[in-house]
């Protein structure tokens, strides 16, 4: 990102990935065998590489941008992910059984390239002077290895959410037909995506809250994936009103530990040393989106596992393990570290320093 520019990765990962999103949508004609399965495989690491590109460069644009506010920029743009959670599978759905396979693709496709010569034109360029501080440098200090450990363990939670796995559970356990499973989970991105602005806000404004919404939404989460089930210890029959009910909640307690994460680790950087620009924040955004997809892949994977070997049940709340885990090491880390600086603090001004400096002071005269 230093060495080409935040503004061309951004727009060159757009291109890539709009162009292989149209791509996509031609493997149907490819003959069925090994070739089909490789080029399948080929085309999404590609788009891979672009969605990492375009969403790196943009969260160091928006940091650079707005440097006083990150919290509150990045939470409101999540009213837009989470619209597109939303309204994504509907007219995905609607466009694959009115058009066909091809139509879907190639219509989002054609939209990121669209954007690409609005964002040419409208996104600033910054300059970028590379610094001293390395990736391994940053992600082995001790806070930024817990912080990566809460952005792991919300995007596997988010990601055992699969839609695949979900439907399967709604269909099976509330006999609802799949087209009001999408309803179901509109409290999720709607709960999501409407209370990340205002933490954002809550996050920028009272800094010092930031390490008790990374605590309390990683306990919250945990807590809401033992009852999403729920879990078979508590002898709770499971009902459509509770399940929906601790969906909104799961995303009210993502947004707690998402939206402050980004700017704790920069702050987390600046007090070891790490010089302010583009550079460390291209560092940042980069761990943050490798961490992010790293869980991204780990929950649907072992969720899809746990599912099947132990069932629903038991696979959520193992799943909300992790959030669990995330948010009590967090809590242990941040009270140690108020604990050490308070002990240092009385060391250097030991009680009756200034009683018995004034006292001298006063006999001196």
């Amino acid at each position: 990102l230093t060495h080409i520019g935040a503004k061309f990765m951004f727009v060159a990962g757009m291109f890539v990935s709009g162009c292989v999103t149209i791509l996509f949508g031609m493997l149907d004609k490819v003959p069925s065998g090994p070739t089909f399965i490789g080029l399948c495989f080929l085309v999404r690491a590609v788009d891979a590489v672009g969605f990492a590109a375009a969403m790196t460069a943009s969260f160091s644009i928006l940091a650079k941008a707005f440097p006083n506010n990150i919290a509150t920029v990045l939470g409101s743009l999540e009213i837009f992910t989470g619209l597109g959670l939303v309204l994504g599978p509907p007219l995905g759905g609607f466009l694959y059984q009115s058009f066909g396979y091809e139509v879907p693709f190639i219509t989002l496709g054609c939209v990121v390239l669209v954007l690409v010569p609005v964002n040419m034109c409208i996104l600033p360029k910054y300059d970028s002077i590379p610094s001293k501080g390395s990736f391994w440098k940053l992600i082995l200090l001790p806070k930024v290895l817990l912080l990566c450990l809460t952005i792991f363990s919300l995007s596997a939670c988010l990601g055992f959410l699969d839609p695949t796995i979900i439907s399967q559970v709604v269909v099976l356990l509330f006999r609802l037909s799949t087209g009001y499973v999408g309803l179901v989970f509109l409290g999720l991105a709607l709960s999501y995506s409407l209370s990340s602005p205002l933490l954002g806000l809550l996050s920028d404004k009272l800094p010092y809250l930031r390490k008790w919404l990374l605590v309390s939404g990683g306990l919250m989460t945990a807590l809401c994936f033992f009852m999403l089930g729920p879990a078979p210890v508590l002898h709770i029959e499971s009902q459509l009103w509770m399940f929906v009910l601790v969906l909104v909640l799961i995303g009210f307690s993502l947004g707690m530990s998402a939206i402050p994460v980004f700017p704790e680790i920069l702050h987390c950087a600046y007090e070891n040393g790490f010089e302010e620009g583009l550079s460390l924040l291209g560092l940042v955004s980069g761990l943050f989106n490798a961490m992010w997809s790293l869980g991204a892949f780990a929950g649907p994977t072992l969720g899809g596992f746990l599912n099947e070997k132990l069932g629903f049940e038991w696979a959520s709340a193992i799943q909300g393990g992790w959030a669990l885990l995330s948010g009590l090491a967090t809590g242990i880390f941040y009270i140690t570290e108020a604990t050490r600086r308070s002990s240092s603090s009385s060391l250097q001004n030991p009680p009756g320093s200034n009683e018995e400096r004034s006292h001298l002071m006063g006999s001196e005269t």
